[in-house]
């Protein structure tokens, strides 16, 4: 049996899809074919190319990476996938599902399920449920969708504590390293922190888990070897265990790996010394979340960090020789525009570059996160009385604090102060 998994970013250079590779490295381990398909700014794909891959490989599960911002292209792709064959049961999972609320299949009439847990486990489920010529049972992970479209929601399912038990997408050869100019990594998974307007801790029960060093090093020797020579690495707090990450980089450093790599971690889990061996072992750039530069609007976000701790990082980094980027956030709860304006300078202040990811933006109100579900507490207004299930308040709200001529008129700002033109647009 084959499972074809999509991601879509058309507003983005194509990167590698790391959590898609994690997922088919598992399904292929269990015996299921299993391929990749990544649709980006750069693909070219038209729809007798799509048709073509869909009667070739012969796919009976179709798993789709959701975003806010991509939901019409996964629904386009599932109305376009049931067109060909109905019998061909689609999937979606990623950020925009895990705490999608069920009433969305009233107007996502070709997905038959939603994943809530662990991508590997749960598509496994899924899979073996197809396989066995009962898709619509023991399911778990998931709500679903059955024949009569009676929707179901089933219990989670707990994926590995260990992460070394996911078999890897590099060692695997998941990927296509001849297109492949930079490879992204996980050393980890999760963030044990309670920032109110973010989802990964949610989604990760705000636990972290980790690889072990000796298959991080696997990795990176691996796709070295295959000609790849920067990495970036996509663990939210890469620092989270100091020690273990010195480990990392000393054994880069012994291996006489030359290899140029981006991180990004809290202001509070760097050192002189952490910095100094990121340095040698060929950290070109090291991203911090400031969000606000304004110390009073941070204290209500539960990031437990100060500008002034922020500043610090910065420090240690431009000591060292390496780049920093920022990661800014403008209708924050609390915040006006002065406090925003104050960023903006924070930022230039501390020579950071304006471009890529620290092009500042306005803050999402994602599925799952605590902002999403207490909004009301903190007087954000949504700028529209009704919206599709499958879609959160996102960007359109505005606050007591900060009305939407205000919010344009930050946007304006940075842009105008972008080196790039403020092109830069995250999920």
């Amino acid at each position: 049996m084959n499972i074809l998994l999509i991601e879509i970013n058309p507003f983005a250079p194509t990167m590698t899809p790391i959590s898609l590779g994690y997922i088919a490295a598992f399904l292929k381990s269990k015996g299921f074919g299993t391929k990749i398909l990544i649709v980006g700014q750069d693909t070219s794909l038209s729809r007798s190319g799509f048709h073509e891959l869909i009667t070739r490989f012969q796919p009976a599960l179709v798993g789709l990476t959701a975003y806010q911002r991509t939901m019409l292209y996964v629904r386009g792709f599932a109305n376009f996938i049931k067109s060909m064959d109905n019998n061909i049961k689609v999937a979606i999972g990623g950020p925009q599902a895990t705490f999608m609320p069920s009433s969305a299949f009233k107007e996502l009439s070709d997905i038959d399920y939603i994943c809530r847990s662990s991508g590997e486990v749960t598509l496994l489920r899924v899979a073996q449920a197809i396989k066995n010529g009962t898709p619509f049972s023991d399911l778990a992970g998931v709500s679903y969708k059955d024949t009569q479209s009676i929707v179901f929601d089933t219990p989670e399912i707990e994926g590995f504590t260990e992460l070394d038990h996911y078999p890897s997408p590099y060692l695997n050869d998941i990927f296509d390293y001849s297109c492949m100019n930079e490879a992204v990594m996980l050393t980890s998974r999760g963030c044990p922190y309670h920032c109110i307007y973010c989802y990964t801790p949610q989604a990760f029960k705000h636990k972290i888990t980790f690889h072990s060093v000796d298959r991080v090093m696997e990795e990176i020797k691996w796709v070295t070897k295959k000609g790849v020579k920067r990495l970036w690495f996509a663990d939210p707090n890469i620092s989270c265990k100091p020690e273990r990450l010195i480990e990392i980089f000393d054994r880069i450093l012994t291996h006489g790996i030359e290899v140029k790599m981006w991180v990004q971690t809290r202001v509070d889990l760097v050192t002189p010394e952490l910095m100094k061996k990121m340095k040698q072992a060929g950290v070109g750039v090291i991203a911090f979340g400031l969000e606000s530069a304004s110390d009073r609007v941070l204290t209500k976000l539960g990031k437990r960090i100060t500008t002034e701790q922020v500043a610090g990082a910065i420090r240690l980094a431009q000591d060292q020789g390496i780049e920093v980027e920022l990661f800014t956030l403008f209708g924050l709860p609390y915040e006006t525009f002065e406090d925003a304006v104050k960023t903006l300078e924070f930022v230039k202040k501390n020579k950071v570059k304006i471009m890529g990811n620290s092009n500042s933006q306005q803050m999402q109100i994602y599925f799952g996160t605590h902002l999403a579900r207490h909004y009301k507490d903190y007087n954000i207004r949504p700028l529209q009385n009704s919206r599709p299930a499958y879609m959160s308040i996102g960007s359109q709200y505005e606050t007591e604090c900060f009305g939407i001529n205000e919010l344009q008129k930050i946007q304006n700002m940075w842009r105008a102060h972008s080196l790039d033109g403020g092109k830069r647009i995250v999920s």
